[in-house]
C-alpha cells in the first residue's frame, strides 16, 4: 500500500534517476580521498555554498557536532537559540562530544536579536567561560526562514568579537528557494555551514559540511574520530550529486504545496493557520478549537492511508515533499472533512 506521507521531508524516496546513478558510481576509499565521486560531490558542494572546502558526512547531526567541536575547545562556552535543533534534537550531544556551555537566547519564533546576542557574548574575566561560537539555523525547524540582514548583523558582531559563525542549514536551499537568492547569499554570513541532502531533496543519507580548507581538514579528522569515515561512500555521493543538482531546483513545488495546504486547511471551520507563516514546505495548525480528538484524526488519517506525526499540544505539522502530489493534498483534506462529518 502505498501511503501519503507529510511526517517530514526526510521520509522521500530516492528518484529514479538517484538510483540508476547510485548503481552505476565509481567508486574508492573515501578514507584515503580516493573515491571519485565522493570528491566531485564535495568539491561542487563547496562551490554552491561559496566555501573553500567540503565534507561528505553520514548525517546532519554529525555535520553540527563535528562543526562544534572543530571551531571550539573544550569548556568554551557557544551561543544558540533556545529552540534550535542543536538544543532540542541533538540529543545533548554538545555537552557529550565537545565539553562545550551553551548560552541561550530566546528568539522572536526562533530568530535572534543581534543586542541579544551581542550581549550574551562573554567578558574576558578569569570566572567566565570564553565564547568562541555562534550557531545560526536558516531555514528554522518551525518552518521560518531568517532574513539576510538578521544573519549580517550577527555575522558582523561575530567578527568584531573574533568568534566564529555555524550555520545549521539543513534546509538551507528551501530558505533560498523562499528568499529568492543563491545558497551562497546566505552562508556568506557564516564560517561554517552543514547541508542536508536527504531532507527534501531525495538523497536517501548524507549532508555536507563546508568551510575554509583548514578547518575542513580538523574535521575530517573528527568525522574519524566519531566513526564516521566511510569507504566506498560513492554509492551514496552518486544520489547526493543529483541532488544538487536537479532536485534543489523543485523546491518552490513543495513550498506552493504547503501554501495550498494551509489556505484549504484555514477554511476548515475551528482549524487555526497563520497562512502568513508558511514560508517553506512546512505547514502548521491548531485544531484545539475545532471540538475534535487529535490522536483520534491522526489513526483516522493513517487508516486512509495518510501518515502524519501526532499533533502536539492541539498542534499538527504537515510536511510537503517530493512525493506528495497536490492530488495527494486534496485527498487528504477531504479525508480531513469526512472524519468531521463523523463526529457527534
Amino acid at each position: 500500500m502505498r501511503y501519503i506521507d507529510f511526517r517530514s521531508d526526510t521520509i522521500t524516496m530516492p528518484t529514479d534517476k538517484m538510483r540508476s546513478a547510485m548503481a552505476a558510481a565509481i567508486v574508492g576509499d573515501d578514507v584515503y580521498g580516493d573515491d571519485p565521486t565522493v570528491n566531485d560531490l564535495e568539491q561542487k558542494a563547496a562551490a554552491i555554498v561559496g566555501k573553500e572546502a567540503a565534507l561528505f558526512v553520514p548525517s546532519g547531526t554529525m555535520g553540527n557536532q563535528l562543526a562544534i567541536m572543530t571551531h571550539t575547545s573544550r569548556g568554551d562556552e557557544i551561543i544558540v537559540e533556545e529552540d534550535c535543533h542543536i538544543v532540542e534534537h541533538e540529543v545533548g550531544a554538545t555537552a557529550v562530544l565537545s565539553g562545550v556551555q551553551l548560552r541561550i537566547i530566546k528568539g522572536n519564533m526562533g530568530i535572534m536579536n543581534p543586542l541579544d546576542v551581542e550581549s550574551a557574548i562573554r567578558e574576558d574575566d578569569i570566572h567566565y567561560p570564553s565564547t568562541s561560537l555562534i550557531c545560526l539555523e536558516n531555514a528554522l525547524s518551525n518552518g521560518t526562514v531568517v532574513p539576510l540582514d538578521n544573519m549580517e548583523a550577527i555575522f558582523n558582531i561575530a567578527k568584531k568579537h573574533d568568534l566564529s559563525v555555524h550555520l545549521d542549514g539543513a534546509r538551507l536551499f528551501n530558505a533560498a528557494a523562499y528568499l529568492e537568492v543563491s545558497a551562497d547569499a546566505i552562508t556568506k554570513y557564516t564560517d561554517s555551514v552543514m547541508f542536508c541532502l536527504s531532507k527534501g531533496l531525495c538523497a536517501p543519507i548524507g549532508s555536507i559540511l563546508a568551510g575554509s580548507t583548514k578547518f575542513i581538514e580538523r574535521a575530517r579528522k573528527n568525522r574519524k574520530l566519531l566513526g564516521g569515515g566511510m569507504r566506498q561512500a560513492g554509492i551514496l555521493a552518486a544520489a547526493g550529486l543529483i541532488a544538487l543538482e536537479d532536485m534543489t531546483k523543485r523546491l518552490h513545488q513543495d513550498h506552493q504545496n504547503a501554501t495550498y495546504l494551509s489556505e484549504r486547511l484555514s477554511e476548515i471551520s475551528g482549524f487555526k493557520v497563520d497562512t502568513e507563516k508558511v514560508h517553506i514546505n512546512m505547514v502548521f495548525f491548531d485544531i484545539s478549537q475545532a471540538n475534535i480528538n487529535s490522536d483520534e484524526l491522526h489513526r483516522y488519517l493513517f487508516d486512509k492511508g495518510i501518515k502524519t506525526n501526532p499533533a502536539y499540544k492541539g498542534v499538527f505539522r504537515f510536511v510537503t515533499n517530493n512525493d506528495v502530489s497536490r492530488q495527494d493534498i486534496d485527498y487528504t483534506l477531504e479525508c480531513i472533512r469526512q472524519f468531521i462529518g463523523k463526529q457527534p
